[in-house]
């Protein structure tokens, strides 16, 4: 692993880069959720690079990232995504974008507006079918607006199907990042937009003709475990996993597992 900078636009982006960008034909993608960063993929990253190029990106706004004056919006994010993917050349239509929560709202939104850049699509307890915030979600914008370890702590232990998971690093970690200038301001204006705004059914039918997997955690209860179904009924060339004892990011509670569920739907493309 190698963690790296370029500039986007004029802002510094942090992204970890995994295996050999010429020696594998084919690229994966990791979009993070909001208030995240690359680190929440933990080792899944790490786990495909023997076999693809691999990169995972704080996203503008996140992470180790610049919080600029920024239109922290979906069509934002997902013009900044493209122009990232264009700065580093995996913009060649064969990466795999696997996208968490707000992440997943993102890969949607390249593989219905910009299919050329996208050979298939992961989508993790995506957002982007919200009408409206749910309860957790408004309690999490309140413990980023106002950060502290107990706020914070309560939020994150509600994210996870046990609360032992989750450690005082993340918690740390989070507070850090979200009182570095700007970041709390990225966080608000990504997450009123993200709440309140749709996919829409009719325009999630037309990623029809890209390879999709849906997961989710069975006990998210962040974002509704219906949408799970809303996602796959849409897509018609999608599959949906549900992981067992684990909440709003599976990936992190069960690695193993998906990594395993990854493993099977790349190999099947």
């Amino acid at each position: 692993m190698v963690d790296r900078n370029v500039t986007v636009n004029g802002s510094n982006i942090r992204y970890r880069e995994f295996g050999n960008s010429s020696g594998t034909p084919k690229h994966l993608l990791f979009l993070h959720g909001l208030g995240s960063s690359s680190d929440r993929w933990i080792d899944i990253p790490d786990a495909f690079s023997r076999h693809y190029h691999t990169v995972a990106v704080d996203l503008i706004g996140f992470g180790g990232s610049d919080c600029p004056n920024f239109d922290y919006t979906i069509n934002a994010f997902r013009k900044f995504v493209l122009d990232f993917m264009s700065s580093i050349q995996i913009d060649d239509g064969k990466t795999t974008i696997i996208g968490h929560s707000l992440g997943g709202y993102i890969a949607a939104e390249i593989a219905i507006e910009n299919r050329s850049v996208v050979n298939s699509l992961v989508l993790i307890n995506s957002s982007g079918m919200l009408e409206r915030p749910t309860p957790l979600l408004n309690e999490y914008l309140a413990a980023a607006i106002s950060a502290s370890p107990e706020k914070v702590k309560r939020v994150f232990e509600q994210l996870v199907a046990q609360s032992w998971r989750v450690f005082p690093i993340l918690v740390d970690v989070f507070i850090n990042r979200i009182n570095r200038p700007g970041a709390k301001h990225a966080f608000e204006s990504a997450f009123i937009n993200s709440t309140n705004t749709q996919i829409g059914l009719e325009r999630l039918r037309r990623i029809q003709d890209v390879s999709t997997l849906i997961i989710w955690g069975k006990n998210d209860n962040l974002i509704p475990l219906e949408h799970s179904k809303l996602f796959e009924q849409a897509i018609r060339n999608s599959s949906l996993e549900m992981v067992e004892d684990a909440g709003h990011a599976p990936f992190a509670e069960k690695p193993a597992i998906v990594t395993e569920i990854l493993h099977e739907f790349f190999r099947s493309e």
